[in-house]
């Protein structure tokens, strides 16, 4: 297997691992995530310079002018760790709304709580006089 093969592979894991890792970290989440979608975005230009120059740093030629290589080993796991990336921002944000909910129905109980204790205070305070 050519070195360039395993440090692609080693490129995609340590990508998902990065992913994974920065779960809380939503400002590099959308940096990383702008990153490899613009490497998606020029996987047909780097397709093209390395059908050219592929001597340099492979044994043999893997690049077909379909892209069907490429595509596979780059711009699939690529594509695949933005999903995780969208599948995070979406469980967070249900999570939020969860939490915003709850914290809204507390308010909501609180104030009638509230609102009953002063009815209350104010029967009493009738009542006296």
């Amino acid at each position: 297997m050519d070195p360039w093969l395993i440090g692609l592979i080693v490129l995609h894991v340590l990508t998902t691992t990065t992913t994974l890792l920065t779960r809380n970290n939503t400002n590099f989440q959308i940096f990383l995530f702008l990153i490899l979608l613009s490497a998606v975005y020029f996987s047909e230009s780097i397709n093209e310079y390395a059908a050219m120059n592929w001597h340099s740093f492979s044994k043999q030629q893997y690049f077909d002018s379909n892209g069907l290589f490429i595509s596979t080993v780059f711009s699939i796991p690529i594509l695949l760790n933005c999903m995780l990336l969208i599948g995070a921002w979406l469980y967070n944000s249900t999570q939020m709304m969860a939490k915003l909910k709850i914290a809204q129905l507390k308010d909501k109980a609180r104030k009638e709580r509230l609102q009953q204790q002063q009815s209350q205070d104010d029967q009493d305070h009738m009542k006296q006089q």
